[in-house]
């Protein structure tokens, strides 16, 4: 049997206040993924449960948890902002998903820090397009993870890599409306039906050549080549 270890840090490493806020701010989208996640099978846990989510750098971002276990994490040193690498808080789940970028389950006796002594924990890389995005810390304490909990550690990830997703999209969506210009928003709908570079000149009443310029500065803004490619996208992010 593992003999427990009893590490513990001299500072947790925190992040300052305002450069915190920073790190929340580039990583919005992956905390309201997480938190409307979470919202969706909390009702379905009947057990212990703690959930965190860090960035790809183990800054906490969030953290969600059941109410037995409130007194526990409020007079424990977790807060939004610190670190959970291996220098800050000694080995844990998400340090060692994030050494070996790949899921891991951490028993109590192998957490290095006394404050999670009695903490078993699953902790898995978010990856999108195989690049990693934040880690997702599914933990509970005091007691082994039950059948729905382990359950959940297998779905949660994909689901928030979900919504993120559709979140993103509708990042994506809003930026391509709000770079458009009415009259080039015009130009691309009258594409989509198929009209000509004539036709759209005598339907907006404006020469060719200034129809084929507002054709050059939508596909610039929408990265593509083609009419067909501006049509898609245009599409796919609902400015149509």
């Amino acid at each position: 049997m593992t003999e427990a270890v009893t590490f513990l840090p001299k500072k947790w490493e925190q992040m300052p206040r305002q450069k915190f806020e920073e790190v929340l701010s580039d990583n919005c989208l992956l905390v309201s993924a997480f938190q409307d996640s979470i919202l969706q099978i909390k009702e379905y846990l009947s057990d212990t449960y703690l959930f965190l989510l860090t960035n790809v750098e183990g800054i906490l971002l969030d953290l969600d948890f059941s109410q037995n276990i409130e007194s526990i994490v409020n007079h424990s040193p977790i807060r939004a902002g610190m670190y959970f690498t291996e220098q800050s808080c000694g080995v844990n789940a998400i340090s060692e998903a994030m050494k070996h970028e790949a899921p891991i389950y951490l028993p109590p006796e192998e957490h290095e820090c006394l404050a999670f002594k009695d903490w078993h924990c699953f902790s898995v890389p978010l990856k999108i397009d195989n690049k990693t995005i934040g880690y997702l810390d599914v933990s509970t304490i005091n007691s082994g993870m039950n059948r729905e909990l382990v359950a959940i550690t297998k779905l949660l990830p994909a689901q928030m890599l979900i919504s993120y997703q559709e979140y993103v999209n509708e990042q994506e969506s809003e930026l391509f409306f709000q770079s458009l210009t009415e009259r080039q928003l015009k130009v691309l709908q009258l594409i989509s039906k198929g009209y000509t570079v004539k036709a759209i000149a005598i339907k907006l009443k404006i020469k060719e050549c200034t129809v084929n310029h507002h054709k050059k500065i939508i596909f610039e803004k929408l990265g593509v080549q083609s009419s067909t490619e501006a049509v898609s996208i245009a599409a796919r992010h609902s400015i149509l």
